[in-house]
């Protein structure tokens, strides 16, 4: 896709922005599918309070016993391939510094000839697991929205780490867009998500033109939809809710909805969780 060149960084962060673990795992098959090598990691002691996010003590191959720290960092496709690149970036959301830690990470992707973003994030909503996951495509590039058939948001409030490099990316020249997948809340209980990271895989693909292995998404998200039905086969008051909920589905993906009604849902849903405390997922897809 020419709107976002051949070498698409794409950005996915635990924490608020990752509602089911639906964009890190998303990033995480990404990785595991092809072949990848880091290429700059952040000063974890720069940006990482370590009593929020703790270093974990591992044991590696040959039975030593190591400490792995917070980090973010950039990893680059080691095979070259004649179309669109997908250059990874993961990690866990900065607890201070975040102008210069997405200008450090910025200035890497500049360095590196980056020619677009693409950030992946997930949140919790008002939806039905029974249903494809609504996934959120936006851009506040008038250019990119003509040219990929991306929406505009218009949300006001509270935003994550991923806002703040798209925010540092348009500023930089490079074109940024934004995928969010909406995850049944009623779900929680059933995390990680296959069916949103499968519904954001599959928009990414659509997005950047570049291939996107699936592996066995496809059969995690089938037995992740009947263990839910399983358990709501047991209670007569989330069947009805999620009666409810595939009524006001349906009346969307209707012909005679709007097409700004998963906008609008998103919206909704930020606007009646603005004042309440940070929770992983709740950050502000509506921005991009």
């Amino acid at each position: 896709m020419d709107g976002l060149g051949r070498r698409v960084l794409v950005a996915a962060f635990d924490g608020w922005n990752d509602a089911g673990e639906a964009a890190s795992s998303a990033i995480a098959q990404l990785k595991t599918s092809g072949s990848y090598e880091p290429v700059y990691s952040v000063d974890p002691e720069l940006y990482f309070d370590y009593q929020y996010t703790r270093p974990h003590i591992e044991i590696d191959g040959e039975g030593r016993r190591r400490l792995k720290w917070p980090e973010a960092t950039i990893h680059r496709p080691v095979h070259a391939t004649r179309g669109t690149q997908l250059w990874l970036l993961t990690g866990v959301e900065p607890a201070r510094a975040w102008q210069a830690f997405a200008g450090e990470l910025i200035d890497v992707a500049l360095r590196e000839d980056v020619t677009g973003f693409v950030s992946l994030g997930s949140m919790m909503s008002d939806v039905p697991h029974t249903r494809p996951i609504s996934v959120f495509a936006g851009s506040d590039s008038e250019k990119l929205r003509q040219s990929l058939g991306l929406e505009r948001s218009t949300y006001e409030g509270p935003v994550g780490i991923l806002s703040v490099l798209s925010h540092a990316a348009d500023a930089a020249g490079i074109p940024s867009a934004s995928l969010w997948a909406s995850v049944p809340h009623y779900v929680a209980g059933h995390t990680p998500s296959p069916k949103a990271t499968l519904a954001l895989l599959d928009r990414l693909e659509d997005l950047t033109g570049a291939p996107v292995d699936r592996g066995t998404l496809a059969t995690e998200a089938a037995a992740w939809e009947a263990s839910i039905d399983a358990a709501a086969a047991d209670d007569e008051e989330m069947t009805e809710y999620i009666r409810q909920l595939e009524r006001t589905r349906d009346t969307w993906d209707s012909p005679e909805a709007s097409g700004d009604a998963i906008a609008q849902e998103f919206e909704r849903y930020l606007r009646r969780r603005g004042d309440g405390p940070a929770k992983p997922g709740r950050d502000d897809p509506p921005r991009r």
